[in-house]
């Protein structure tokens, strides 16, 4: 006996796929689109950021939470936020003072290695310690850089910017921010001309009618009115700049320059350095953060990863001081830092939003107070890279501090946002392959935070 015949059964699955479709149709209509946020919003609708590759990440250190993330697991060129990661390691591994130089008696000679310190002879923020103590020694002085271990470029850096001054090369023991400052005079001359002896005058018959003046700031030539007398005054605008190009390390170039400087001989020595030197000191590290991370300053980055290599008895070698600090430091990273130097000139460094909001979180906990943090970091409105953005329309307090990254196509900038309620942010922003220029780009940020100081 047959239970369904074969129409019946048809007509009972069309009942199921209709009532299965209706209560499809019931939950579908019932569900509501999920609301975007005003922040979400602005990115969502900003053809700027859909334009390019865009990292975003804003954090809530207070309440140990993420308030909005958009690519915050992705990897991005960094250019100089690679900068955090070298002032965290400094924080982390360097005394308060910096290590100028390491030495030995050895009977009538003092002998010296450097400890990559760049504030020697350097004309933004150098001492005269170092200086004073070679120039008044009595002793015959001997220079040796046998403990350093590295190449002077870094990985990755674009071969033609080696005359550039934002590629300065790494040494350990620079002088002069390892720079040739050249000063240029331009001068722009306003006058008759003239051609042996005589004034080019047409009719020539002029040339006995011209009377030379007294220069008044302006050229000028102004005939009387009621007769053919010129008096004429020529005028000369002489203005002066300086240029800075990268000198070529080598330690017989030091000690040239050394003995020119010092006024007295200073000869070169293969000499491994012994473990019982003497340690001579020199500016403050918190000179050098503030000067590294305010006008970015690339040659100074460079140099701090050598100086945790002298801090820590090792030859001097950048690659070995950024997988030291990666092992011992940040081994809690959500991503593993692509880190190769330590300026962020190289285009291997890669990092993520996220990571980089791991690295502030870090940054933050190893100050005591806001104030003494932030007089480190650009600001924006008022100095660094940041002086002529993110100022505060209002006249109000400065509310962003952060640290700019930009090469060709890349611009980030991290740091902290304070709002108007009073709460510390931690964001990052990473934007990579753009084609517009970076002005487009900024205007852009400038608004997100601008609305984040306001609203949260």
């Amino acid at each position: 006996m047959k239970l369904f015949t074969p129409k019946l059964l048809s007509l009972l699955i069309a009942v199921v796929l209709i009532q299965t479709a209706c209560r499809s149709t019931e939950q579908f209509s019932d569900s509501k689109p999920q609301q975007l946020s005003p922040l979400e919003m602005m990115f969502d609708s900003s053809q700027v950021f859909n334009s390019n590759v865009t990292g975003f990440a804003l954090y809530d250190p207070a309440a140990d939470s993420t308030i909005y993330a958009l690519n915050d697991d992705k990897y991005f060129t960094p250019a100089s936020n690679t900068k955090l990661f070298t002032f965290y390691a400094g924080l982390k591994t360097l005394p308060d003072n910096l290590r100028a130089l390491e030495y030995i008696m050895q009977g009538d000679s003092l002998i010296f290695w450097g400890t990559g310190d760049p504030s020697f002879l350097h004309s933004e923020y150098g001492s005269d310690q170092v200086y004073n103590f070679l120039k008044n020694r009595s002793e015959n002085l001997y220079y040796s850089d046998s403990h350093y271990n590295d190449e002077n470029l870094g990985p990755g850096w674009s071969w033609d910017d080696y005359n550039s001054y934002y590629s300065a090369e790494k040494s350990p023991f620079p002088m002069y921010g390892n720079m040739v400052e050249f000063t240029v005079e331009e001068i722009e001359i306003h006058r008759i001309k003239t051609k042996n002896g005589e004034y080019q005058i047409t009719p020539k018959v002029f040339q006995e009618r011209v009377e030379e003046q007294e220069n008044q700031g302006q050229m000028s030539l102004i005939r009387d009115r009621a007769g053919n007398q010129f008096e004429y005054a020529s005028y000369a605008d002489t203005t002066s700049y300086n240029i800075l190009k990268p000198f070529h390390y080598t330690p017989e170039l030091v000690t040239e320059m050394l003995a020119d400087t010092l006024g007295k001989p200073v000869k070169y020595i293969d000499m491994i350095k012994p473990a019982n030197t003497e340690v001579l000191y020199s500016v403050s590290s918190d000179t050098a953060y503030k000067r590294m991370l305010q006008p970015s300053d690339n040659f100074i980055a460079e140099q701090l990863l050598l100086m945790i290599a002298s801090e820590r008895g090792q030859p001097l070698n950048s690659e070995t001081v950024i997988e030291f600090v990666k092992s011992e430091f940040m081994e809690d990273f959500p991503d593993e830092p692509q880190w190769v130097d330590g300026s962020g000139l190289s285009r291997y460094n890669m990092f993520t939003p996220r990571s980089i909001i791991h690295l502030l979180k870090k940054i933050d906990d190893e100050f005591s107070s806001d104030e003494k943090m932030f007089e480190l970091f650009p600001t924006g409105g008022e100095s660094g890279t940041i002086s002529s953005w993110y100022g505060h329309r209002n006249g109000g307090k400065p509310y962003v501090f952060a640290k700019t990254g930009t090469l060709r196509n890349n611009h980030c900038l991290s740091g902290f946002v304070v709002t108007k309620s009073g709460r510390k942010l931690l964001f990052s922003f990473m934007n990579n392959h753009y084609v517009t220029s970076s002005s487009v780009v900024k205007e852009e940020m400038e608004k997100i935070l601008w609305y984040i100081h306001n609203q949260y």
